[in-house]
């Protein structure tokens, strides 16, 4: 009778140990555009004087505070829903200085998730840099590096523009590569200002074939404001991030998460009621590879709660930007944040 207990219950526990659901750890890297993080002090180095108290924009120590306030809630808010956790890493376009920067990550929102900060000064006219945030207790800091873009005008005379900033470091001790982005604008038209972001296609691409000839086998995420859709030269032909698993080759240099919701109609920010996925992330095929042991690709979104909303006017419908109208509209930015979300069996 206790020899038939006995398999009785090494019966039950077997069933009971694999039947249960599999446990994953999940984290949340994400990428935001915040429309113009500017503090409210004039820095003659750079073409900030209307983003003062006394500028054009009337950018105060109060709507200061308030803007980071607002970026704060978002940063914390993205992928919650599923990790319960502010974002490991955060890549952000946009910001002025370190100074905006080291302000953002110790507001009360943000403090608690005890973010460092890889950041360089870049050459852009307009007085604006990227970013990398990563939490301290999730994310070592190997190495970062900034990777200038030179551009010419119609002139002949430099072009400046943001740096590419290039980050390694150790997710939960494996190593992964971040690149972070803001490529040229669109201003003059999508195709006139097109070669622009094709070289910085070609300076990406450049950028990840000098890691995979260190390491062949690099785990690599690529995020930005890239001003161009999943569907256009510059992201698709030139940089070579392919919008569907089954067209992955050996030789595809990224998956393309973002151009399902580019086909869907879902975008990350919207011009003349078209909506654009111009902020994306693309990641390497390896971390589509499940492991039982490494991080790999769970899935993209765009985060887009209903309080990013623009809820009345010309705009409604709209991301709900800080700045409209020469005033300081209390929102948040023009553009949704991105992110994507690796898990790892536990």
């Amino acid at each position: 009778m206790k020899k038939l207990l006995a398999f009785f219950f090494i019966v039950v526990f077997n069933y009971y140990l694999h039947s249960q659901e599999q446990a994953y750890a999940v984290e949340t890297i994400a990428f935001y555009n915040v429309e113009n993080l500017f503090d409210h002090l004039n820095d003659p180095e750079k073409r900030d004087d209307d983003r003062t108290p006394t500028g054009r924009d009337k950018w105060t120590a109060e709507i200061f505070e308030k803007k980071l306030t607002n970026v704060a809630k978002v940063i914390a808010d993205i992928g919650k829903e599923t990790s319960t956790n502010a974002p490991a890493v955060i890549g952000l376009s946009e910001v002025e200085n370190r100074y905006v920067i080291e302000r953002l990550v110790t507001t009360p929102t943000l403090k608690k998730y005890n973010y460092a900060i890889a950041h360089f000064e870049s050459p852009d006219e307009r007085g604006i840099d990227v970013c990398l945030l990563y939490q301290k207790d999730k994310f070592i800091l190997l190495r970062s590096k900034k990777h200038f873009l030179p551009l010419l005008d119609s002139s002949g005379d430099r072009d400046y523009t943001r740096d590419q900033l290039v980050v390694s470091g150790l997710l939960d001790n494996e190593l992964i590569y971040f690149i972070v982005h803001h490529w040229p604008s669109r201003s003059g038209g999508q195709v006139r200002s097109e070669p622009n972001r094709i070289a910085a296609a070609e300076l990406n691409r450049k950028t990840v074939d000098s890691i995979r000839l260190i390491n062949p086998n690099a785990k690599i995420i690529n995020m930005g404001d890239f001003n161009d859709d999943p569907n256009n030269k510059s992201i698709e032909d030139v940089l070579g991030a392919v919008g569907e698993r089954d067209e992955l080759t050996n030789n595809s240099i990224f998956y393309n998460p973002m151009m399902s919701f580019y086909k869907k109609g879902i975008g990350t920010s919207c011009y003349r009621d078209k909506w654009n996925v111009l902020d994306q992330v693309h990641i390497t095929p390896n971390l589509l590879i499940e492991s039982n042991t490494k991080w790999y690709f769970w899935k993209a979104g765009i985060f887009n709660p209903s309080y990013l909303y623009n809820k009345k006017g010309r705009y409604k419908g709209y991301p709900f930007r800080s700045f409209a109208g020469g005033k300081f509209t209390g929102g948040y930015s023009d553009h949704f944040p991105v992110y994507a979300l690796l898990i790892k069996k536990q």
